[in-house]
């Protein structure tokens, strides 16, 4: 017999509720740690209510932005009210709302947690890296379960409520549009205060990283909550919903729609439990590597899926083997891509120390090695993405027709399966990041600063590797979007008694003129971004030379001479919140012309430009920040000349460069490439009724 999907929605259910137990019990756990250091609670306090603050502005921001977004949604799509449905665009725009509101939830947590385990790990650092390492973990951990059980009961609960899956496609735009704007403002936020503590401190004046005297280091460390926890939480929620609703739409479209929407939802719940255990037995010794330890975890969380997968698809009667495999090429692909992200960012690796060798010439060196291996970095995840795509397609294309397709969508849905322990990983670099400033501030003692130290090291390598996992699964969602693009096209074209389409060719200049201004609007969106982070971070340069100049016995650290933190963080957050909205709108904006102009199959081309163009920049520019930054670190570890040395001043240099690639606008591409595929994919009849050449 099929599988019932009454029983595939329960086995959903049954995994979002232990997984959000599991993460109640985690948060309590991080809770119950005691931080006893006075002079770490006011600092983790201030840190708390800069990331607070700023999210609430942020949100109150996204909130217009959403509710005048929902009201077009409710008037224009699927299709305009005039010739459609009401009941249909109604729920289009519910399920949109619903998508911001849970990826903003997701966020939301996200800092809580964080914010509230810096401390707790900065103490625990005193004791060792085995009961710090556990901290942040699991402080990160809470923002991996939350992320991936809301995400899939927003899922299974919107195609349970509306029973239409092209209305998963405005539930994922919702998550989508708020990943994007959150991950640029948040991206903005973190490296205007990182850039400007650096320069100013490092290289100005020699004092370390995260010394109190600095006015803008609180604003640096709030920012390491709001980017690297919030927005990049965020993303991972839009990544994972848009790869389950890509297959979700091509799996209505084929014979046995329910046994291949019940694959689907089997698959990504399977995925939350194997990472629940993955989590659950993450473990170092007393003298162990962090980096082996949170790698370790991702591989034994990847043998678990599988077989769980394996036993669900020999268990239940109607799921292919052949899908199955084609689930398992994608997530051992993007474990492949973590590899090679690693080998390029790693410091125990050859190509950090060769960065940090050329630091010795200057900075000059610094960049151009740094951008020349960026570069390299990026083929073995571009070839491995074509790959996975190609086999997945291989693969199901005997299944018959549409399978091919969504071969590759269940490759997207098998690379995010993990997606709990890689959020996971991810959410404990900006912890352990900020009990290193916390450990210092806190005069904890050097042997606590470099235990800190090592933590910290581990979570810039895993954080590297998870936005390069991130950026893979984004390619194989965007390819199975564009998968779900062509079924919704050809629906609109079937209703308006036009021809179908099988493909987009290139030597259509409808097509061709398409992907041109689609290969060029990552580098604009990219451009937008990091100019966003020079403007506001000369701003909060100035403040911060004020604030030297002025305030009497700064610069020497004199007792009373506290400087004036809460300037840097506004000087961050008003900058952020100007700069996040217009390159966002740039790109939908584009995509929406480039439909107008030249219709449905110019929308084609530009999706295939800005997929093969945002993935090659994303991977270039995270990497290369990742291998900039750990080159510092392995110099300022005592490598070739180690602190204050010309080796050192050039590696920061680089490492401010690489700041806004890695952290702005780098995993800022992969939601863009996505957000434009789901405003195509929800926009067909309209592109396909109006257009100047189409």
């Amino acid at each position: 017999m099929q599988p019932a999907m009454t029983l595939i929605y329960a086995i959903s259910y049954f995994a979002v509720v232990i997984a959000l137990a599991f993460a109640a019990w985690l948060f309590l756990w991080v809770k119950r740690q005691k931080c006893t250091n006075q002079k770490i609670v006011e600092v983790s306090a201030l840190i708390k209510a800069g990331a607070n603050a700023f999210i609430r502005k942020e949100y109150k921001v996204l909130a217009v932005f959403a509710g005048v977004a929902a009201a077009l949604i409710f008037v224009f799509l699927p299709t305009p009210l005039w010739r459609g449905d009401v009941l249909k665009n109604l729920s289009m725009t519910i399920a949109y709302i619903a998508g911001t509101v849970f990826s903003a939830i997701a966020g939301k947590i996200g800092i809580i947690v964080a914010t509230s385990a810096n401390s707790r790990a900065a103490t625990a650092a005193e004791s060792g890296i085995k009961p710090a390492f556990l901290v942040g973990f699991r402080g990160g951990a809470v923002m991996g379960l939350a992320v991936v059980g809301f995400s899939l009961l927003g899922v299974t609960s919107a195609l349970l409520i509306f029973g239409d899956s092209s209305i998963l496609l405005g539930f994922s735009f919702g998550a989508s549009s708020l990943a994007l704007f959150a991950k640029a403002g948040g991206g903005i936020f973190t490296k205007t205060a990182d850039v400007s503590a650096d320069l100013t401190g490092k290289v100005e004046l020699g004092i370390p990283e995260d010394d109190p005297r600095n006015p803008a280091v609180i604003a640096d460390n709030v920012g390491d909550n709001v980017g690297d926890v919030a927005g990049m939480g965020a993303d991972l929620f839009d990544s994972n919903v848009a790869a389950m609703a890509a297959a979700l739409v091509v799996a209505q479209s084929l014979t046995n729609p329910e046994v291949n929407t019940a694959m689907v939802f089997c698959y990504a719940a399977l995925g939350l439990i194997s990472s629940i255990i993955g989590i659950a037995c993450a473990r170092i010794g007393k003298r162990g590597n962090p980096t082996r330890a949170l790698n370790s975890s991702t591989y034994v969380t990847t043998g678990i899926f599988i077989a769980l997968t394996a036993g669900a698809t020999a268990l239940f009667e109607g799921f292919e083997w052949r899908i199955f495999l084609a689930s398992t090429v994608g997530l051992l692909v993007g474990v492949i891509i973590g590899i090679t992200t690693n080998y390029f960012t790693d410091d125990t690796k050859p190509i950090v120390r060769r960065v940090a060798r050329a630091s010795r010439s200057g900075s000059a060196f610094t960049i151009l090695s740094g951008i020349s291996y960026g570069f390299i970095s990026a083929l073995p995840a571009m070839v491995g993405i074509a790959l996975s795509a190609l086999c997945a397609y291989k693969i199901c294309e005997p299944l018959g027709e549409g399978y091919a397709m969504f071969g590759i969508s269940m490759a997207a849905v098998g690379m995010l399966s993990i997606v709990g322990m890689i959020i996971s990983n991810d959410a404990y670099g900006p912890i352990v990041d900020n009990a290193r400033g916390l450990a210092e501030m806190g005069n904890l003692g050097e042997e606590t600063v470099r235990v800190a130290d090592e933590l910290d090291s581990a979570g810039n390598t895993v954080k590297a590797v998870t936005k390069g996992f991130a950026i893979g699964a984004a390619g194989l969602t965007v390819i199975s979007l564009l998968g779900a693009y062509m079924s919704e096209v050809n629906v609109a074209l079937a209703e308006a008694g036009r021809e179908l389409i099988s493909g987009f060719d290139v030597t259509d200049p409808t097509v061709f003129f398409g992907v041109l201004v689609g290969a060029a609007i990552p580098a604009v969106f990219s451009a937008m971004l990091m100019l966003g982070v020079d403007r506001n971070a000369q701003r909060m340069v100035a403040e911060i030379h004020r604030q030297f100049t002025e305030i009497a016995g700064l610069r020497e650290g004199r007792e009373g001479a506290a400087p004036e933190y809460d300037k840097c963080i506004q000087i961050a957050t008003t900058g952020a919140l100007r700069e996040l909205i217009p390159a966002g709108l740039m790109a939908i904006g584009a995509t929406v012309a480039v439909g107008f102009i030249g219709g449905v199959k110019a929308v084609g081309g530009f999706l295939l430009g800005n997929i093969v163009s945002g993935l090659l920049l994303a991977l270039f520019m995270s990497n290369a920040g990742g291998l900039w930054d750990n080159a510092k670190k392995y110099v300022e570890a005592g490598n070739e000349g180690g602190k204050g040395s010309e080796a050192h001043k050039a590696a920061v240099v680089g490492d401010t460069v690489g700041d806004p690639f890695k952290d702005t606008a780098g995993p800022s591409l992969n939601t863009q490439i996505t957000v434009v595929s789901l405003v195509a994919s929800i926009m067909p009849a309209l592109f396909a009724a109006f257009s100047l050449f189409g």
